[in-house]
């Protein structure tokens, strides 16, 4: 079957990684440890894929930079102690390993930083199955289209043949925002309802679904 795409964008965590649950406990306890006031699980969680000032903000609005400074390293702390336990969804590398293979051009574009980005893909053995990779340490904080369009111009490829994957509502606006198609995924940090309006192509419910419709039609 001929392919829709050439390249194929994922987000990291929550996409890839099944992280959402960690990254939820380091904001929450980063929160405590500097004494700002307590959130919802699900308000932690809705901040994942963001970068981390952009998250901040979202999450607390002006407070002091002091503040904020404090909160950052303690989240960062908090994310570091647990990174190299974080698993990849099942089946994810089998499907970065068959994707690869037939072809598609394979890239990231996350929220995270480039030296958790970098420690990520070590520790899960793809790096070298992955083209180009884009973090927010380099471009702008999604939903802005600068990771997307920095990596269409690294592989030479127009938007329409461009796929992005995520499981927030940043990951699609991004997509939006850079003129190429998106698929959102509920396994993740957000559901359907919070992303549905930015008109993904298709949506899973799970990881394997996912990998199944890539191999068949993408």
């Amino acid at each position: 079957m001929q392919k829709q795409f050439d390249l194929i964008v994922w987000d990291w965590d929550g996409t890839l990684a099944d992280s959402t649950s960690m990254i939820t406990h380091a904001v929450l306890k980063a929160a405590e440890q500097v004494g700002l006031p307590a959130i919802s699980s699900q308000t932690a969680s809705n901040i994942i894929g963001l970068g981390l000032r952009e998250a901040i903000q979202s999450l607390y609005g002006d407070i002091p930079a002091d503040k904020a400074q404090a909160f950052a390293t303690q989240y960062t702390a908090n994310y570091y102690a647990g990174e190299s336990n974080i698993p990849l969804f099942e089946g994810a590398t089998e499907t970065i390993m068959a994707l690869n293979k037939r072809g598609f051009k394979l890239a990231v574009a996350t929220g995270k930083g480039r030296r958790g980005l970098n420690l990520a893909l070590e520790n899960c053995g793809l790096t070298k199955f992955f083209h180009s990779t884009r973090t927010v340490d380099e471009c702008f904080s999604k939903p802005h289209p600068q990771m997307l369009d920095e990596l269409m111009d690294h592989f030479v490829v127009l938007p329409e043949r461009t796929l992005m994957i995520g499981d927030t509502s940043y990951d699609l606006h991004m997509a939006q925002n850079a003129g190429v198609s998106s698929i959102g995924v509920t396994y993740g940090a957000q559901q359907a309802e919070q992303w549905l309006h930015l008109n993904p192509i298709q949506q899973f419910n799970d990881f394997s679904s996912l990998a199944k419709w890539l191999l068949e039609h993408a």
